[in-house]
């Protein structure tokens, strides 16, 4: 019998992977996939990925921290590329209070993990 795993702490590596969905400026779900997160702050964050996104389109993250996971809602609001990878800068519309304790969590992760491996 193998003994069940019951992780408390996010590796580090997966602390900088999120999932997304690309809601266009006409409403519409295109996208559904997975980023990097290369900076958080509690404003809103840059991801890289492999797929263009556009600026003015929103985007539905889901980010979690220990046992908890939240789903922000973000504007694209700068967008470029930069050695073939798209480089989108994010920032969150309405965290409600309870979300914004998770996100605070998830933001001091990222940074330190960020801050050892450097």
């Amino acid at each position: 019998m193998t003994p069940t795993e019951h992780r408390h702490f996010i590796r580090k590596n997966a602390l900088h992977l999120l999932d997304y969905l690309i809601i266009d400026q006409n409403g519409l779900q295109t996208t559904y996939s997975m980023g990097r997160t290369l900076d958080v702050s509690e404003k809103g964050l840059k991801l890289e990925t492999t797929q263009p996104i556009s600026q003015g389109d929103t985007l539905l993250i889901t980010v979690g921290v220990e046992d908890d996971l939240i789903d922000l809602r973000g504007e694209v609001v700068h967008t470029e590329i930069l050695d073939g990878r798209h480089i989108t800068g994010i920032e969150f519309q309405d965290i409600p209070e309870d979300g914004r304790r998770i996100f605070k969590k998830y933001a001091e992760a990222f940074h330190s993990a960020s801050a050892q491996n450097s």
